[in-house]
């Protein structure tokens, strides 16, 4: 586990504090229950939010194997192997042989899973552009740059907690 900041560190900066109450305020609106529940109703799917999530993810990148998206996702492996058996039934994935190793297997999109996943973005895209209707093109520009900077750096960071985690348990 990564250590705790020192109780000497520097204080929290009042910018610093109000990103973290806005990004966790976002962050239960968007995650609700009742929100995932429209949102599919919408979209006509019965997929519960962590296979959403999954879903994304594969969508967004190139084949990958369960670990790895665990990795990613900040999911154990297991949870990653129970959504993979779930959505393989609902026909929206697949395993593929990984190239690297023929042992291995990876992940991917079938053609429904891709649909499904068309929709939910599709539906996600309308609400987000009722609710930002007033913005400028150029705001909306830099909301887009600085989020997707914000989610890079957030996965750097826990790129390297996990390896601080594994150095420290001799992994």
């Amino acid at each position: 586990m990564p250590t705790p900041p020192p109780a000497t560190a520097a204080p929290v900066s009042a910018d610093m504090t109000e990103i973290e109450r806005a990004l966790t305020h976002f962050a239960y609106l968007a995650s609700r229950v009742r929100q995932h529940e429209r949102l599919m109703t919408l979209v006509g799917l019965p997929l519960d939010r962590a296979a959403v999530a999954l879903l994304r993810q594969i969508a967004d990148s190139e084949p990958m194997r369960p670990g790895e998206l665990g990795r990613l996702l900040g999911v154990e492996a297991s949870h990653i192997t129970r959504q993979v058996q779930h959505l393989e039934k609902g026909g929206f994935v697949t395993r593929v042989p990984d190239p690297a190793d023929r042992r291995a297997q990876r992940i991917q999109l079938t053609p429904a899973g891709e649909d499904a996943i068309e929709r939910i973005r599709v539906a996600s895209c309308r609400g987000m552009q009722v609710a930002l209707a007033d913005w400028s093109p150029e705001e909306l520009r830099q909301l887009a740059a600085l989020c997707h900077r914000m989610v890079d750096d957030f996965v750097v960071h826990a790129e390297k907690d996990y390896a601080e985690l594994d150095r420290s348990e001799g992994n």
